[in-house]
């Protein structure tokens, strides 16, 4: 864009949004903004604080089919100052591009939500069915306050969604090139396996819970969980983190503690994941605990009528046929599938979320906002 350039309004937006300071868990502002904006073409707004926790929940229309558009405002930290070209909180745009922290995850997105929403309004003010916004500022943190607890207030309420549209930055190469239609769940374990401490020249006085444990833990990486399926690669088992012993090399441990995470597809459950991973440590004969933590049970969207929509949209914007995906990390989509039959998830370019310098390509946000409103006029009009 040229710099004499008047920018567009999704670009507008989402610059105003980059200079809030929304470091996870504060929201900085940004929903504020958008209250106003979706005030202003008729929307119901209603800020939901949970916590520490800012949420925004905004509604237009009665009646069905209700269409949502969910996202963050809130951003993980920049990271070394010095590093970035520019202050991450100042929107900057460069060699085609905009630079700031959400620049990507996912300040764009809601921007482009908002215009999307806009347009659609001032073409049919009467529009059949309901739009809605989810706007949470804790998905970067713990996320125990934010989206999930929204949903549990809807749900109390007897609020059903139809189609829910996540802006989380899914694409891989360019804009559109990936649609996530799921997501695998993931369940964490603490295990500790106890042995005796002892000195290492006498290890007869001694049992070292390290090797001990080592077959089993063998055993844990090389078993093969399930075989995913048309929509999910297999389930898989990663040791993350392994702690034992005083710091000292003349001392056996007293104790092993192993932290490791499954990220899980539907071909398996949780209780029968937790089965294998006892069965295999009884066998070993350990002398263990083990502490589980579930933070997202696995969510699937067949293709069907949204996934056929967004794609469609997707092709007719941007030319190309997207890919369907369930790769990745967790997103809020497992909370707002509890109560929305479909969900997907559609954003910008995410190579340098999380990172210095994060950025989108000035030309994808206005386009992502024309893939929203595409996807929005034929979920609402039926075409």
């Amino acid at each position: 864009m040229p710099n004499d350039a008047a920018p567009s309004a999704t670009l507008a937006l989402a610059e105003a949004l980059i200079r809030c300071r929304s470091i996870t868990p504060h929201d900085g502002g940004c929903q504020h903004i958008l209250a106003q904006r979706l005030q202003a073409i008729g929307f119901t707004t209603e800020p939901m604080r949970f916590g520490a926790v800012d949420n925004l929940w905004a509604r237009r229309g009665s009646n069905a089919p209700v269409v949502c558009f969910a996202g963050h405002t809130d951003v993980v930290p920049p990271g070394p100052l010095e590093q970035w070209q520019s202050d991450p909180f100042r929107p900057a745009e460069r060699d085609g591009y905009l630079y700031g922290r959400g620049a990507a995850d996912m300040k764009s997105s809601i921007a482009a939500f908002v215009t999307a929403v806009e347009r659609i309004v001032t073409e049919t003010p009467h529009h059949p069915g309901s739009i809605a916004l989810l706007i949470t500022s804790d998905e970067e943190g713990v996320a125990i306050d934010g989206t999930i607890r929204v949903v549990e207030a809807l749900r109390a309420r007897g609020e059903h969604l139809d189609y829910c549209i996540v802006g989380e930055p899914t694409s891989v190469q360019r804009l559109g090139d990936t649609i996530k239609n799921g997501r695998r769940g993931s369940l964490s374990g603490e295990l500790r396996v106890k042995g005796v401490q002892g000195h290492v020249a006498y290890p007869h006085l001694a049992r070292n819970p390290v090797h001990l444990a080592a077959p089993a833990l063998a055993e844990l990486t090389a078993s093969e969980w399930d075989r995913g399926n048309e929509y999910f690669p297999p389930t898989t088992f990663q040791v993350s983190n392994v702690q034992a012993g005083t710091g000292a090399t003349n001392v056996i441990p007293g104790e092993l503690r192993v932290l490791f995470n499954f990220r899980f597809s539907p071909a398996s459950t949780v209780e029968s994941l937790k089965s294998r991973v006892q069965t295999i440590l009884d066998r070993h004969g350990l002398d263990y605990a083990l502490d589980w933590s579930l933070s997202g049970m696995p969510f699937l969207t067949p293709r069907g009528r949204l996934v056929e929509v967004i794609g469609r949209a997707v092709t007719t914007e941007l030319g190309i046929e997207p890919e369907l995906s369930t790769t990745g990390g967790t997103s809020d989509g497992r909370f707002i599938a509890t109560i929305c039959p479909q969900v997907v998830e559609l954003g910008p370019v995410n190579s340098t979320i999380h990172k210095v310098n994060e950025r989108i390509a000035l030309a994808d946000v206005e386009a992502l906002s024309r893939v929203y409103y595409r996807t929005l006029a034929g979920l609402l009009h039926g075409s």
